[in-house]
């Protein structure tokens, strides 16, 4: 063997690499040990203890500190560790928009709305479907006309082209979309989570987020879809917006009853306003104020007092014998039943609004019924266009029940606040000098110091709202005028609230709105359980493999099992090296890849068993061996490379996952299997050692094996005929069980203390997901797994547009949950929206079409005749198609998921690259037999070219036969469908490349022939 001295070389410096990279993976864990140890099983004690070893030096040969070390050791991906993946929709609609300065020209109004229309059927980005959407709908109107306004003017000519257009709202998409993607970065890193990921996804306005290791989702949420849009309003004092609520309140009730009340307010003294309907409110609601209570003279309503005020309203002793029904107060006054306006009594006992601009509360199952009201046209008429109304972020009582309405001032004819939060040149949290309450000090630049100063000069008395994205913050009382830029935002904020909403200003706004429109959350606990099924099936399939190496080969079994582990060594190397995480999907790529890397040391003891049964000497047998191997191993893993690259390519979360760790598994496994075991025999063949490739069990195995596959091709094609025609029917009937991920809609992994009747759970979820028009969207319920775990699907408010439309969902869900009386939990969730699963089914489709397309021109290169092309695309059709068969005949019957899901894609995928790789190796046998017997037939010549593939043949698949098989019983529920469809698409490719493939090629040659012939 040449060049054994560089490869000693390589081997040695690849091996120090990667227990270089690994070693950071055990030292993290040795500190992660002692925190556990400390804590005793308190979250908070172990978190604290980690947090203090963040700059302790923990790795001294090298010097790294505990956070260096986190950040270098092996990434686990969110399925084992548990965390939150998110996808990311920048609002490119909101950025055009603000280039044409908010137009309302009705023809630019159809134009956005036709756009919204394209991008639910296309994955094409918004600009590119805004002018498709232009050229519908304007036809030949100059996109001048509303796009040159006073801050375009520097920018686009008068008369300038829709094309020129077009490319500056592509310039002013694509700046907007490379600045969100940085503020978003910026806000990741701030957030403090270990080895974040946070990637641009090609030829989408989509940002990708991987958060391993959080638990706060809520957090996150507002962390990654929050614009920062920081302001600073005046505000009306609560006196001068109750009387319009209470007219507001009249004129509702007449609406709602189909008549305008002839009951009138007058509103020309303080004295007047309180009216019956005060009293009313006062008196008889169980949900409002009791008359009890005291006057509040502050701007805010203390935490403390409004709770007193709730369970002082709940004492329905203390209502009187006359107390009106709810159902009446709510007839009567539809407003003030889900509006507590802030009205109390006196001491002198008559009944006033209170000071400040909180003009009321409400529940927060109420808040988007007052919005309905408060939206409504005849209603908005009654208040000034200068009046805001906005509710504040946080409950304002113990039970976080009641949020406040706040009365905001809004002065500037552009209806900007006078002052925003590009002002801000820092922000950090801080503890107030009064009691120590978490707050946030901001600094302002010297233009905003300037304005900050007016601004609470002329409100010195009054309250000014800081608002955070449309929410309320804080309203405090300005006592004087603040110079100098420093301010603070008091509010009721834990520690983390007060650091999160720092670092949101800190790192700035977004110059567009993003939407999460995917979202994967695994919890911790789910992560472990991952972890150690993913091990489990891991160490028994290597077991296995190890032990039928050397049953099969003895001492050459012996060699390929130190080179399958010096492999396993490399994969999670380069894994920790690349940084690339290592997910549930990635072990079952290693797995199956320690199956299929067999494949390369199975052709060449094949063929070295072959030679030395030929005569031939150990040493020539040996090299002879490998060297007529080499073009059937280089055939198998090209193409199964090449399938594997289209799978990183398109694929995402667990398709992505499985991919990267099969395509590094091949090029570790391509070295190990050839270059390894190469220098053990050469090692045993210098020492005079003798090398078996063989056992006295396996010695002369298939030999003198001659089983008539191409004679009985026509039995072949009739038995796979009728699979597939029931496969077909199965489909026309039953169809197949689609996932979220080409529906949309989100499911929910639950797990109870006891086993559950998914009827009882499906039954006790009913009545809570019902839409605002009525509509029941009862959810799917599925068992997964064990019988105390079910899978819950619903297409529930899928289609908000609303932030908090995951939040309300989870309400939901916990609503109807509760009704069971067990204890539950959620073990993890996934989103994935409607346009996302449009861009799924698309990306899966040219996946397919595209591998196919690339197998079929590599095969016909190789081999020279397109036949050889044709047999390999029809077998894998036919392998394809009887998987699809076996998941629609049997879903619902079998006791485990069979979803067609990204990851049962990416099955399909690798079922593919295997089928070829077996299919390759069976043609390259084939072209050798045809070129070594040119006169004998060609059909007695190919068929004894596949018996002589039936060692290697039956060795390989069995081998991986065996992986698949340990996966699919101890590799977990959550992986156990995607094995199913590998195991089934393993065992059909072995049948299909030696009884349909090569058939196929014998018929199109006959058919070719007797072409010529005529």
């Amino acid at each position: 063997m040449q060049n054994k001295g560089l490869i000693w070389t390589f081997i040695v410096l690849l091996s120090l690499a990667c227990l270089y990279q690994l070693s950071f993976t055990w030292v993290v864990s040795g500190v992660e040990a002692d925190a556990k140890d400390y804590s005793n099983g308190d979250p908070k004690a172990e978190e604290r203890y980690l947090d203090s070893m963040s700059s302790v030096e923990v790795y001294p040969i090298f010097g790294f500190t505990y956070a260096e070390s986190k950040k270098n050791e092996l990434n686990l991906g969110l399925d084992l560790k548990g965390g939150m993946n998110v996808t990311l929709e920048v609002s490119v609609e909101d950025v055009v928009k603000a280039l044409a300065s908010n137009s309302q020209d009705e023809t630019f109004t159809r134009v956005i709305d036709r756009a919204k229309e394209l991008k639910k059927e296309s994955d094409e980005d918004y600009v590119t479907l805004f002018e498709s959407a232009w050229k519908e709908v304007a036809v030949d109107k100059q996109m001048t006309a509303i796009f040159y306004t006073l801050e375009n003017k520097d920018r686009i000519e008068r008369s300038a082209s829709n094309e020129e257009v077009i490319a500056f709202i592509r310039e002013e998409a694509e700046s907007a979309f490379d600045r969100s993607f940085e503020v978003l970065r910026t806000r990741v890193n701030l957030f403090g989570v270990a080895q974040p990921n946070i990637q641009k996804l090609a030829a989408s306005d989509r940002i990708l987020v991987e958060l391993p290791g959080v638990k706060d989702k809520d957090r996150v949420r507002q962390l990654l879809q929050g614009t920062a849009k920081l302001e600073f309003w005046e505000t009306y004092e609560n006196q001068e917006v109750y009387p319009m609520l209470a007219e507001a309140n009249t004129k509702l009730k007449g609406l709602l009853l189909g008549e305008e009340s002839d009951k009138v307010i007058e509103i020309d003294s303080a004295d007047a306003i309180i009216a019956d309907t005060t009293v009313e409110i006062a008196e008889n609601n169980e949900e409002l104020l009791s008359a009890d209570s005291t006057l509040v003279d502050t701007a805010v309503v203390e935490e403390e007092n409004l709770t007193d005020l709730i369970s002082a309203g709940n004492d329905t002793d203390s209502l009187g014998q006359n107390q009106q029904s709810l159902e009446e107060f709510t007839k009567e006054n539809p407003l003030f039943a889900v509006l507590t306006p802030a009205i109390f009594q006196n001491e002198q006992g008559s009944y006033s609004p209170g000071n400040g601009p909180a003009v009321g509360f409400s529940r927060i199952s109420d808040t988007a019924k007052v919005n309905e009201y408060l939206r409504m046209e005849e209603i908005q008429a009654m208040f000034p266009s200068k009046l805001k109304l906005l509710w504040t972020a946080k409950p304002y009582d113990d039970a976080e029940q009641f949020l406040q309405l706040i009365a905001i001032k809004v002065n500037n004819r552009d209806g900007k606040a006078p002052l925003e939060g590009d002002v801000i040149t820092d922000a950090f949290q801080d503890f107030s000098p009064m009691g120590g309450r978490p707050e946030i000090t901001m600094k302002m630049d010297a233009v905003g110091a300037k304005e900050w100063k007016a601004i609470t000069k002329s409100n010195v008395g009054s309250s000014i709202a800081i608002v955070l994205d449309n929410y309320v913050y804080s309203f405090p009382n300005v006592n004087q005028e603040i110079s100098g830029g420093v301010s603070s935002i008091e509010g009721d904020f834990t520690i983390d609230e007060a650091k999160l909403i720092a670092n949101i200003l800190k790192a700035g706004k977004l110059p567009a709105p993003a939407k999460i429109v995917e979202e994967a959350i695994v919890g911790p606990s789910l992560g472990q359980e991952a972890i150690t099924s993913g091990l489990s099936s891991f160490m028994i399939a290597l077991v296995i493999v190890l032990i039928y190496m050397v049953f099969y080969y003895g001492k050459a079994g012996l060699a390929s099992d130190i080179a399958l582990l010096a492999n396993l060594f490399f994969v999670l190397g380069v894994l920790a090296s690349t940084n690339i995480a290592l997910t549930l999907p990635g072990i079952a790529g290693i797995v199956l890849t320690i199956g299929m890397s067999v494949d390369a040391n199975v052709l060449i003891y094949e063929r070295i068993r072959e030679e030395l049964a030929a005569g031939k000497g150990a040493r020539l047998a040996i090299e002879d061996g490998y060297k007529n191997a080499y073009s059937s191993i280089l055939d198998a893993n090209v193409t199964t490379l090449l399938t594997g690259a289209i799978l990183w390519f398109f694929g995402t979360g667990p398709v992505e996952g499985f991919a990267k760790t099969l395509v590094i598994g091949i090029f570790t496994s391509l070295f190990s299997a050839i270059f390894i075991t190469r220098l053990i025999f050469a090692w045993r063949l210098d020492n005079k050692k003798k090398i078996t490739v063989s056992t006295s069990f396996t010695e002369g195995a298939f030999q003198n094996i001659a089983l008539k596959f191409v004679t009985n091709r026509k039995k072949f094609y009739i038995f796979s005929g009728i699979l597939i025609l029931v496969g077909i029917g199965s489909f026309a009937t039953k169809g197949l069980s689609y996932g979220i991920d080409f529906t949309g809609g989100r499911t929910y992994l639950v797990r109870f203390d006891q086993e559950v009747n998914t009827t009882d759970v499906r039954n006790s979820l009913q009545d809570a997901f019902v839409t605002a028009s009525g509509v029941n969207l009862s959810p799917e319920v599925k068992t997964f797994g064990n019988a105390d775990q079910v899978k819950i699907t619903t297409s529930y408010l899928i289609d908000s547009e609303d932030i908090d439309a995951d939040d309300q969902v989870e309400g939901k869900l916990n609503e109807g949950l509760a009704q069971m009386n067990l204890n539950y939990e959620i073990m993890s969730s996934q989103k994935v929206g409607p346009t996302i699963a449009d861009d799924i089914k698309s990306s899966s489709f040219w996946a397919i079409a595209f591998s196919l397309v690339i197998i079929f021109l590599y095969i016909v290169f190789r081999f020279r005749k397109w036949q050889y092309g044709l047999g390999a695309i029809v077998a894998i059709f036919h392998d394809v198609l009887i998987v699809l068969a076996i998941f629609s005949i049997f879903y619902g019957i079998l006791p485990f998921s069979l979803e067609i899901d990204q990851a049962f894609i990416a099955a399909i995928l690798t079922v593919v690259g295997y089928s070829i790789n077996d299919t390759v190796v069976v043609f390259d046998r084939i072209r050798e037999y045809l070129g070594m017997h040119k006169k004998a037939p060609m059909e007695e010549t190919i068929n004894n070219a596949l018996n002589s593939t039936l060692s290697r043949t039956f060795n390989t698949s069995l081998s991986t036969i065996f992986v698949l098989l340990m996966i699919f019983l101890f590799g977990g529920e959550v992986i156990r469908g995607f094995a199913f469809a590998l195991l089934v698409g393993v065992i059909v490719g072995t049948y299909s490349s030696l009884c349909i493939a090569t058939p196929v090629v014998v018929d199109l040659a006959k058919r070719d022939e007797q072409k010529k012939g005529k």
